[in-house]
């Protein structure tokens, strides 16, 4: 690998509600037969380019932990420590969650879909404190305390909550060596907000494919020096063209 800490980004691969053009957020639903073998070839590409990480973070979602599991085990990675942290999870699209996209512009209209969909500061309806899509009442997050736990976000209040798991958690493993996250496309976007340092209207047009690995290479400040998606033109433009449909 060439020198500075390595990090690597991964958007998990496709899941069943990105095939159903649903909104999925913390609704925890699997991974497609394609976005396995999206994850199992992000291992091997990773492989490919002689990244072996010594520690790796994902959320508490399966379509993440599945993802990390089927590129570990395509890489054949041993050894990694293995974090699993709520602060990663995807967005939580509120009452939105479960929702076909195509019906929500009929119903709400396409402005206002892509502003819960693609704005930064713009929060979907939340959902009822006793409606089973609020994380208070998953077992999951006993732990966390309930103030803590959102029932409809923005992607700033996801940046909230991402970036202090950046700086307490992920920042200090890469002192120990190369570092993946497993995570979601918006999980994964405030992270990029952070580390390439762009605002609100940049952000917004950025795009993460679903199982392409994005490699950063930090100085020990841990600025970005250089970063890359490892893919070829023709699958990453068609990746992120995909991406762009998906909150």
């Amino acid at each position: 690998m060439p020198p500075g800490h390595p990090l690597v980004l991964l958007r998990h691969g496709e899941s069943v509600w990105n095939l159903e053009n649903r909104f999925t957020g913390w609704t925890d639903v699997p991974l497609t037969p394609t976005g396995r073998e999206q994850a199992r070839r992000a291992g091997r590409v990773l492989r490919e380019a002689g990244f072996w990480p010594v520690t790796a973070h994902t959320s508490m979602l399966r379509r993440a932990q599945d993802t990390l599991s089927e590129a570990t085990r395509a890489a054949g990675w041993t050894g990694v420590t293995v974090r699993r942290a709520w602060e990663l999870n995807e967005r939580h699209y509120g009452a939105l969650q479960g929702r076909d996209k195509a019906a929500t512009e009929r119903e709400y209209g396409s402005e206002r879909t892509l502003a819960w969909r693609r704005g930064f500061s713009d929060r979907p309806p939340r959902v009822a404190a006793d409606d089973p899509r609020n994380p208070q009442l998953d077992s999951r997050y006993a732990g966390t305390p309930a103030e803590r736990l959102p029932r409809g976000e923005s992607l700033a209040d996801t940046l909230e909550r991402v970036v202090p798991y950046w700086k307490a958690q992920i920042a200090p493993d890469l002192a120990r060596g190369p570092v993946l996250v497993a995570a979601h496309g918006n999980s994964l976007r405030s992270l990029v907000m952070h580390l390439e340092e762009l605002t609100p209207d940049e952000i917004r047009m950025r795009n993460l494919p679903t199982g392409i690995p994005l490699l950063y290479r930090l100085d020990a400040s841990l600025s970005v020096i250089s970063s890359a998606f490892l893919a070829d033109e023709d699958e990453l433009r068609e990746g992120i063209a995909r991406a762009a449909h998906r909150p």
